[in-house]
């Protein structure tokens, strides 16, 4: 696989919440049941940035944090993953969001969030750095922003902005439920700006809330599909993932690993298709070469699972050829 050295100096730009989950340090037990908690800092935008980092592409980090130990912990862990903190504001009232996790026994989370408001939710439109998201080749978000204000009026001018200058959008509606006020407002809101990106990724999951078919099928994904999407994104978990686009669609199978938590897994897959094709957006239109970025994109999602925690576990180029190698 000839990716030449991954080293981009194209911008990802990620937008949105990083915060901190407490794991608890034994699987399979509730929050009540768990005798301590390992500090994992997280938050999807944030790992989709530090993902690309890892794989030597350039990412910036544009959100808010706590002006308190924890958010400048994690804007530490940020510049320490070589991801650019010049889109980070700290806020001097609220604090950095924490999500208490529970790791089922299976691998599968459920969460507990504390955000009344933290300070993520805090990020206001006149805060926000339009020229580094300007500068950006690829724009990705998530739609924990777009839950309420004055962060989903920033989220909507920092997308805006970007399209305007002629930025490829990615989105990861990556889910969470407990969030939202209802079930109902999170599928609105998070097919409110479905027809603004370019590129769309949904997991299983995600594909049959939005759609509310209980069908992982083609025509259930397409169903999601709009004029302007160049790419459309369905993972799998560990049956790989569907893709579409304009002229053809197919879809990648997945690589078989011990999988201990698949925290951070959708991230990294994200993180990985974005810096392959960053410097080269041809790639969207010519199916054996996408094939081959999700096949990596993939290796990386899986090599994320086999570690505990979503940042620790994100793999470098070589990790990710060297499964790849494995499998073929």
């Amino acid at each position: 696989m000839a990716f030449g050295n991954g080293g981009s100096s194209s911008l990802i730009v990620s937008f949105g919440e990083m915060l901190i989950d407490f794991v608890p340090t034994v699987s399979g037990v509730s929050l009540a049941e768990a005798p301590g908690f390992l500090k994992a800092p997280g938050g999807a935008p944030a790992n989709v940035a530090i993902a690309v980092a890892r794989l030597g592409g350039k990412a910036a980090f544009v959100g808010k944090l706590g002006d308190d130990e924890f958010g400048h912990m994690l804007a530490g862990i940020l510049k320490e993953n070589g991801v650019s903190g010049e889109g980070i504001n700290f806020d001097k009232g609220a604090r950095t969001a924490l999500a208490f996790v529970t790791l089922r026994a299976d691998g599968e989370r459920e969460f507990m969030f504390y955000r009344n408001p933290s300070a993520d939710m805090l990020l206001t439109p006149e805060e926000l750095n339009l020229d580094l998201i300007r500068s950006a080749k690829v724009f990705h978000y998530g739609s924990i922003s777009l839950i309420v204000e004055p962060c989903r009026s920033a989220h909507i001018k920092a997308m805006e902005a970007a399209k305007a200058a002629g930025v490829l959008l990615s989105y990861d509606p990556n889910l969470r439920l407990p969030l939202w006020p209802s079930a109902e407002e999170a599928r609105k809101q998070i097919l409110s700006i479905w027809d603004k990106a370019d590129i769309i990724k949904v997991s299983d999951v995600e594909l049959e809330f939005l759609t509310g078919s209980n069908k992982i099928d083609d025509e259930s994904a397409m169903s999601l599909w709009h004029p302007n999407l160049k790419l459309l994104l369905v993972t799998l978990g560990e049956k790989g993932c569907n893709y579409y686009t304009k002229n053809f669609h197919g879809s990648v199978p997945a690589f078989h690993v011990n999988t201990v938590d698949t925290t951070g897994a959708g991230d990294s897959f994200v993180g990985a298709l974005l810096c392959k094709i960053v410097d080269n957006q041809a790639i969207l239109e010519d199916e054996a070469r996408l094939k081959e970025v999700l096949r990596f994109a993939c290796a990386c999602g899986a090599i994320t699972t086999t570690k505990k925690g979503a940042i620790p576990a994100l793999p470098t180029e070589s990790d990710a050829l060297s499964l790849i190698k494995g499998g073929e």
